[in-house]
């Protein structure tokens, strides 16, 4: 069972940039698909190897998912950031698809000020 813990939330001004950064422990990393939520609407994964990533129609061009399989760690740059993506960030795993959550993090806030 792997456990997840993210970081990197806060309070931003629009157009503002934000890493979220989700480390994993007690499983084997590489394995897992890793998807970011909000709240419970799926924002962006990415295949366990790294080569393939997915987005949300409103966050292309906006944010980046990434992996370090060394390191055991999802990231989610974003930028240009617009009050509409003030929420609490999730990240989750699963060895099935992407998108799917079967192990979930604690969540970091995400607030952006006009």
């Amino acid at each position: 069972q792997v456990q997840l813990v993210e970081s990197g939330g806060g309070l931003v001004q629009t157009g503002g940039s934000l890493r979220l950064s989700c480390a994993a422990s007690g499983g084997t990393f590489s394995s897992y698909f890793m998807t970011w939520f909000r709240e419970r609407e799926f924002v962006a994964a990415i295949s366990p190897s790294g080569s393939s990533t997915y987005y949300k129609d409103s966050v292309k061009g906006r944010f980046t998912i990434s992996r370090d399989n060394a390191k055991n760690t999802v990231y989610l740059q974003m930028d240009s950031l617009k009050p509409e993506d003030t929420a609490v960030y999730y990240c989750a795993a699963s060895t099935l698809a992407p998108g799917r959550g079967d192990y979930w993090g604690q969540g970091t806030q995400v607030t952006v000020s006009s």
